[in-house]
């Protein structure tokens, strides 16, 4: 695992306490310090790790002259949501995993870099109104106002086309945020970047389901001359063992768009029992995992394989670890357990690690004769999510895999004419950025479909 630069986080005892940021962000001089660091390699390995290929060393370089503006430029003429993704996107596993300080020592802290030149931008710029100008005699709408579908109309935006956004819920961001706790991305930064695209001249239209309230075909008739669906993968997976529907078993979903709602609108918290299990190993996990032991729980995770396995941002998972969330490996419920319809219990069993399965991970394999019980007050089973069904009425003619993501080429062209498609609703759960680089692609294709149609 990478070794992680350190940066300014809220002291545990405070920060258990409270929803707010729990990362500090650098200050100048540790800014400085860390951009020092950065080789500015020949070829870097980095921004062929980044999924839309920011612009690293050359910001950094910025960083390092003190030309913030510059460097904001760099990184925006790239990445659509700065100040996100510096925040939410597993750098680990892309450009910083790539960075070829990681192989003798601990890798340049490209995110926390990331976030301190939009963060610097942010406040020391009011938004203003910074209208482009529509060039291009199409239109194009964009279903979805999440990572997908704010990259694809940013693109779009940039090379002069009439963008209208088609949102389903209240606000835009998507799982960005329903999905994910203040503590990690305030909703602050989120209105920001996308009060932002609408200062450029992108119209945003809130709750408007496509397929309910209007279909594919409709907006084709509104005169929009190609489509982008970006409508995420937010249907979770249930475990279909027994006693699952007992009351006080949440899906993750469900549970961190409650808290997220509620911290709004500042309405009483949501206290779901002083003994709170959370079911699953990644980021959803850990995020439903510290809210339940903000809100006054006694949280564990348990999670079938070792943490060596463990899909989570690791950054994540140590601060988990430190503001008291009890990780319990190797373990795997069974059977629900309840008492008058209410969750009480859960039957698990032990694991043991076999051989790697296709992903490269090892499979988890039960240990005969290993059941115990855990009391439970409550229960938040994070196992993953997949598409909703609600996409297969958009359109008659989309095809999907045998997931439910949309098909679709490397382009993001599903087969049907004038209909793109990218983000999470084709690769199935992913990261940020890597949504953010199917947007892109996807409104490159737009263009050139719509150019060769003149």
């Amino acid at each position: 695992m990478l070794e992680k630069t350190s940066k300014p986080l809220q002291p545990i005892q405070q920060r258990i306490k409270n929803f707010y940021e729990v990362s500090l962000g650098l200050d100048d001089n540790q800014a400085q310090e860390e951009a020092a660091r950065c080789l500015n390699c020949h070829n870097p390995r980095c921004v062929k790790g980044c999924p839309v290929n920011v612009p690293i060393p050359q910001f950094i370089k910025k960083i390092k002259e003190n030309d913030l503006d510059a460097a904001y430029k760099l990184i925006t003429s790239a990445n659509s949501l700065p100040s996100i993704c510096g925040r939410v996107c597993q750098q680990e596993s892309q450009c910083e995993g790539s960075c070829v300080l990681a192989l003798k020592e601990r890798c340049v802290s490209i995110g926390n870099l990331e976030r301190y030149v939009a963060d610097w931008h942010n406040s020391r710029h009011p938004l203003q109104i910074n209208f482009t100008p529509v060039t291009k005699k199409h239109k194009v709408a964009i279903i979805g106002c999440g990572p997908a579908g704010i990259a694809c109309a940013s693109e779009l935006n940039k090379m002069g086309y009439d963008v209208t956004i088609f949102e389903a819920q209240a606000h835009g961001g998507g799982v960005l945020y329903y999905g994910i706790p203040d503590f990690r991305l305030p909703r602050e930064v989120i209105n920001r970047e996308i009060n932002n695209l609408a200062a450029r001249g992108v119209k945003i239209i809130y709750d408007c389901e496509i397929g309910k309230d209007m279909t594919v075909k409709q907006i084709f008739n509104q005169g929009f001359s190609a489509v982008f669906i970006g409508i995420g993968a937010d249907a979770p997976h249930v475990m279909n063992i027994e006693g699952e529907n007992l009351e006080g078993i949440y899906t993750a979903n469900e549970y961190l768009s409650r808290v997220n709602l509620m911290a709004m609108h500042r309405q009483a918290s949501l206290f779901v029992g002083r003994r709170v299990a959370v079911i699953g190993g990644g980021n959803v996990a850990m995020d439903a995992a510290r809210c339940a032991l903000r809100l006054g729980s006694v949280v564990k995770i348990l999670y079938r394989r070792s943490i060596e396995e463990l899909p989570a941002c690791l950054e994540e998972v140590n601060t988990a670890v430190e503001e008291g969330v009890d990780f319990q490996w190797l373990t795997s419920p069974v059977r629900f357990l309840g008492r008058n319809g209410v969750v009480c219990g859960i039957e698990c069993v032990k694991m043991k690690l076999g051989e790697p399965d296709a992903t490269g991970r090892k499979t988890p394999e039960v240990v005969d004769n290993s059941n115990f019980i855990i009391d439970v007050d409550s229960v938040i089973i994070a196992i993953g999510s997949q598409p909703s069904q609600n996409v297969k009425i958009m359109t008659n003619d989309l095809k999907f895999d045998k997931y439910g993501c949309i098909l679709t080429d490397e382009s993001g062209c599903t087969g049907v004419t004038g209909v793109y498609a990218g983000g999470d609703i084709v690769n199935g759960p992913a990261t940020v950025i890597m949504a953010m680089g199917n947007g892109k692609t996807a409104a490159k294709s737009i263009d050139k479909y719509l150019q060769s149609k003149e």
